[in-house]
């Protein structure tokens, strides 16, 4: 592990070395364009959803795959971490699989699968950790079954939110580059090498947000939209802070999330919100407000910033 060549340094230089080195692989793999990926067939639904027909989709299986290459070369490796690893690209695979199939998953087969995934890994997750929560400046104790399910429920929010606010140039991306930096720096010591993990996946993003940018060249797609949203929910539950999850990736939840909602109450029992609201909420501000991407991008990042501020000053 090449950890022990910065054996004298602090942590942070064979981490920010590594993260570096994530960057520079996962753009360099990214130029490539490798040619077994899969197109895009363009969304029928969604606002301006044909202009990503026929662009590369799905790469988020080249930045999981330089993601835990750099994460496992340059931090700190347990048994509990090679565990979320086996997860995140499961994860991962299970979107590709989506994303490069000919008809799309079902959401009913979607949801069913990441729910045993988050299952699974939870598992796992109350052996290695303490089923300890903070609320602010009160922490609390919860029995194992019930943190467990708890902690099933934060992941599979996560996942499902992170991928349904994935429907513009640059904004998946760029949210998820501030939701990992924050808390990488609101709750580095709690976190401990899970810092240095999220700055390593942070490179990764950055570097597919270079070909993201509007107007974009490639997608993620599903693979890497649900591996991020897997790996959101541990952050939380890593931090000792679970609801810091509901702050600090608000400006998705309400993005994705109304649009859950809303099929949620329709289907289930004939309700109907949002009635004149599109959902996503970013395609509301596009069509009805007249929003351009980018400006659906930079205000949703300066809004989940301002969020990021305020929990700092609530939890310290």
């Amino acid at each position: 592990m090449l950890t022990s060549l910065f054996k004298d340094l602090p942590a942070a230089g064979p981490a920010m070395g590594g993260a570096v080195i994530a960057f520079i692989l996962t753009f360099a793999a990214l130029k490539s364009r490798f040619s077994f990926l899969p197109k895009d067939k363009g969304r029928a639904l969604a606002v301006d959803g044909e202009k990503s027909r026929g662009k590369i989709r799905g790469v988020g299986l080249v930045m999981a795959v330089c993601y835990v290459i750099c994460s496992l070369l340059f931090v700190g490796v347990s048994a509990e971490y090679l565990i979320l690893c086996g997860v995140f690209l499961l994860e991962m695979l299970s979107g590709y699989l989506d994303d490069a199939s000919k008809k799309s998953w079902s959401d009913y087969k979607k949801g069913l699968i990441d729910l045993c995934l988050a299952a699974g890994f939870m598992v796992a997750y109350v052996r290695f950790n303490p089923t300890e929560a903070a609320f602010f400046d009160r922490s609390f104790t919860l029995n194992p079954w019930v943190y467990g399910a708890l902690g099933t429920a934060l992941i599979w929010l996560s996942i499902n939110v992170t991928n349904c606010s994935d429907g513009v140039d640059g904004l998946c991306a760029c949210q998820s580059a501030v939701v990992l930096m924050s808390f990488a720096v609101l709750f580095g010591d709690a976190l401990g090498d899970y810092r240095w993990y999220a700055v390593i996946l942070c490179a990764v993003v950055l570097a597919y947000l270079w070909f993201n940018s509007y107007p974009s060249t490639m997608l993620m797609g599903d693979a890497g939209s649900r591996m991020l949203g897997f790996f959101f929910a541990v952050l939380a539950m890593k931090s000792g802070h679970p609801f810091s999850f509901l702050v600090l990736c608000l400006v998705m939840i309400l993005d994705g999330g109304s649009g859950m909602v809303k099929i949620f109450l329709k289907r289930f029992f004939k309700i109907s919100v949002l009635k004149d609201t599109l959902t996503p909420l970013h395609d509301h501000l596009r069509r009805r407000l007249g929003w351009s991407d980018t400006q659906v991008v930079q205000r949703f990042a300066v809004l989940q910033m301002m969020l990021a501020m305020l929990l700092y000053m609530l939890i310290r």
